[in-house]
């Protein structure tokens, strides 16, 4: 990086007008804080803070969760992925894209009618009440917080790049600034409000990569084997169009190419802030809708950006790529640059940093929820509360978490967005899945058993990233000058899933305490028929 100053001043100086940037992106967060206040007026209860009064659509529902799941990652990082590593890219698309299919015949309709608010609702349903939801409020924390320093370093490297930002100062302010405005959206307006900021989100980003994409076909004559040809000659690199790239150097980057795909598939169908999502619709049939049209919407989206990221290889190449102002995660732009000058430019970053914000505003919204609803309310409280003072202990909670997120994603700038992501899938991979699988569908699963695979799954994944090459030991780490990494792979995965599953096993059948056979029966029946949900649901 240090090698191009030429080409990083020129990068910084040349990407569109600082003034249009910033007057589109003000346009779009006054037309939002609108939206979001206008939510506000009618969010009175707890069910209303939460779930949003559980009064979406499955459609409606189905566009908020692609709002929710297209994240900075999908949109910046792959697109930049697949503009320096080719075909390797695009892996990260299929595994977002294939990881639905687990949540939707897997998950989503069970949770649905099982649940309340949080996950730890259908966790504990059977099991323990306050070990468990401890457990799983903590778990939900740390993947809302890895995915959080995502979406921050994201943010920072968009501005910064539509800025003419370089200096470090300068983006953490960008962070600080992207942190303060989703607390705001978060306080105010509830899951209403970030539910509507996400379904204008997702429409304007597919819309967004929509017309790029054919944008760009239109320029190789709708042939795709010439834009490929062109980002080979661009690249300089034959290699972009072939498996292995980025994985298949060594038998470590192999196994750790495993080790990401079992994380990105398996994470989805355990990630809070995703599952949060199916309890805003009024019933289990509309939870299911919403999913398939989740699953259309993100389909569709993946493609284009097989089309961007080579786009993007073939129009500027992999050096401006990686010398611009937020190296890989500044593609997209460049590329939108590329295509429609500062105009173009200026709505799909604005559209990038609406994603970024209504991304933040999901997860804060859950690790709140998670936090007021299961530590406080159920445990602390131990149930002598009121929903007032919940959703007042909720808005407190959403402050607490925002300064933490902006601190982390001062931290983690410069790394690649759908690299960080892919951590908080290993995360929700191994602390969330094997706990809540074995819920829905192993009699034999005891209390033991969920603690030990919670705390197991989180600690051992928590562990291996932090003495993995992704914080110290080479020149990309988060800490360059340190190395005490052992573990040789960058994604935990590979041991950290397959060791909460174990440990859920061995904990139950260690476990000589059996739990309550009646509750076991409830929740069966509940979670298949859907019958008694709806009068939880409303207590």
């Amino acid at each position: 990086m240090n090698s191009l100053p030429v080409l990083t001043t020129a990068a910084s100086t040349n990407v569109g007008e600082p003034w249009l940037n910033i007057s589109i992106f003000g346009l779009f967060v006054a037309i939002t804080l609108v939206i979001v206040l206008r939510a506000s007026k009618n969010t009175k209860t707890a069910a209303d803070y939460y779930a949003g009064g559980r009064s979406f659509s499955g459609t409606q529902n189905g566009t908020a969760i692609a709002g929710d799941y297209l994240s900075a990652a999908s949109f910046l990082g792959i697109v930049g992925a697949i503009a320096i590593n080719g075909y390797d890219g695009f892996l990260y698309s299929i595994g977002f894209l294939v990881a639905w299919l687990v949540a939707l015949l897997l998950v989503a309709e069970l949770l649905r009618n099982t649940g309340k608010y949080t996950m730890a609702d259908v966790l504990s349903f059977r099991l323990r009440q306050r070990p468990v939801r401890i457990a799983a409020a903590l778990a939900t924390l740390m993947v809302c917080l890895f995915y959080l320093l995502a979406q921050m370093a994201g943010a920072g490297a968009l501005v910064s790049l539509l800025l003419g930002i370089d200096s470090r100062l300068g983006q953490s302010v960008v962070i600080a600034v992207v942190g303060a405005l989703m607390i705001v959206y978060v306080l105010i307006g509830g899951m209403k409000g970030t539910t509507w900021v996400q379904i204008i989100k997702a429409c304007l980003l597919i819309a967004g990569a929509f017309v790029m994409t054919i944008w760009v076909l239109a320029m190789y004559g709708f042939n795709l084997s010439e834009l490929l040809g062109a980002a080979v000659e661009t690249g300089g690199n034959e290699a972009l169009l072939n498996p292995g790239l980025q994985y298949g150097i060594s038998e470590v980057t192999k196994l750790d190419f495993l080790s990401l795909g079992l994380a990105l598939v398996l994470g989805t169908a355990g990630l809070p802030h995703v599952l949060m999502r199916f309890y805003t619709v009024p019933t289990a049939k509309e939870a299911r809708k919403s999913v398939v049209w989740a699953i259309v919407l993100i389909g569709a989206f993946y493609l284009f950006t097989l089309v961007l990221g080579y786009g993007a290889g073939a129009l500027i190449g992999p050096d401006r790529v990686n010398a611009a102002p937020g190296g890989v995660n500044s593609a997209a732009p460049l590329l939108a640059f590329e295509l429609g000058g500062p105009l173009l430019l200026g709505l799909i970053s604005a559209v990038a940093f609406a994603t970024i914000l209504a991304v933040v505003a999901g997860l804060t919204i859950t690790a709140a929820a998670s936090f007021a609803h299961d530590i406080y309310a159920n445990v602390l409280a131990k149930d002598q509360t009121t929903p007032e003072k919940e959703v007042k202990i909720a808005r407190r909670t959403v402050v607490v978490i925002g300064i933490l997120a902006i601190v982390g994603g001062i931290g983690a700038q410069g790394q690649n967005v759908a690299f960080l992501v892919a951590l908080a899938f290993a995360v929700a991979a191994s602390a969330n899945l094997p706990t809540i699988l074995y819920s829905l569908f192993w009699k034999g699963f005891t209390t033991r058993g969920a603690l030990w695979s919670m705390y197991g799954g989180l600690a051992a994944a928590i562990i291996l990233i932090a003495f993995s090459p992704v914080v110290s030991g080479s020149e990309t780490s988060m800490i360059p000058t340190a190395d005490f990494a052992w573990f040789p792979l960058k994604n935990p995965g590979l041991i950290s899933i397959p060791l909460a599953f174990f440990l859920g096993w061995l904990g139950s059948t260690l476990d000589r305490r059996t739990e309550d056979p009646v509750k076991q029966a409830e929740m069966e029946v509940r979670s298949l028929t859907g019958v008694g949900a709806e009068k939880a649901v409303d207590h």
